[in-house]
């Protein structure tokens, strides 16, 4: 009787763990792929998801060529030990990564908007040797841990957001506006693990938003209004920059440790 009592516990414990994973998996692989239908059913606080996106077919397609162009130049011509990831949204390119000197960086961030179609560019490469295995793999889990708490909120759509982690640092992109791009932020400052979140929006107003959203729902194939996706994010256009829109410490973490002897808790 016991041992039954015992393996039924285990098996229940084994499909959350299973859907834990399935939510966790969904969210990172939505984070790639912008555009998707996803449906998550009864996962995710029994609630379902679709997801859409607020850019134009075009601008999806740009958005690739950008990120396959960059990525193969950047390869071919930055020194060895270089480790450069390559995010694109509506023509914006976030660089993150590191390179092994500051020319190299600065090259990178030339390189990237010399390519074709490429709006604005926020290079945030880091003078620094490559991240570890270690680290990348932490940064896959933690991408997957924000999409997964941005699925949660009621008035936000998870794929209106591509999510970068870089070494712990979160960097939020999207056509989003301000008020949406603030939850996100606060929300991805509140998971566990996440340093610092860097917005790198491109803002529009709520009636943008809802014109861009029922364009993508009804003819994903057609294009959005053209001032759906207003130009006006962390970066002037047609530039280089450094300096992302704005900044965000985490959370901060309680401490619910035991109180030591002396330290003037409760004994």
């Amino acid at each position: 009787m016991l041992k039954s009592t015992l393996k039924g516990k285990s098996g229940i414990q084994s499909g959350l763990a299973r859907t834990v994973l399935t939510v966790g998996f969904a969210a990172a692989l939505c984070a790639n792929l912008q555009g998707c239908f996803l449906a998550l059913a009864g996962a995710a606080g029994g609630t379902a998801l679709v997801a859409t996106d607020r850019r134009t077919v075009g601008s999806q397609t740009e958005d690739r060529e950008i990120q396959v162009k960059a990525l193969s130049d950047l390869t071919k011509n930055l020194p060895d030990g270089s480790h450069i990831n390559v995010a694109v949204f509506n023509q914006r390119v976030l660089l993150t990564g590191e390179v092994p000197d500051e020319a190299s960086k600065q090259q990178a961030g030339q390189m990237a908007r010399a390519i074709s179609n490429v709006g604005s560019v926020v290079n945030e490469l880091a003078v620094q040797p490559a991240s570890s295995f270690t680290s990348r793999a932490n940064d896959a889990y933690l991408e997957g841990r924000v999409k997964a708490e941005l699925i949660e909120y009621k008035d936000l759509s998870a794929n209106d957001f591509k999510v970068v982690s870089e070494r712990g640092t979160l960097y939020l992109m999207g056509l989003v506006t301000p008020d949406e791009g603030a939850t996100a932020a606060d929300a991805t400052s509140k998971v566990m693990g996440v340093k610092k979140v860097v917005k790198v929006y491109q803002y529009i107003n709520a009636q943008q938003a809802v014109a861009a959203d029922q364009a993508a729902r009804s003819a994903p194939q057609t294009a959005a209004p053209a001032e759906a996706a207003p130009m006006v994010g962390a970066v002037p256009d047609a530039s280089v920059s450094e300096r992302p829109i704005d900044q965000q410490p985490p959370a901060p973490v309680t401490d619910l440790s035991p109180a030591q002897p002396g330290s003037g808790g409760m004994q």
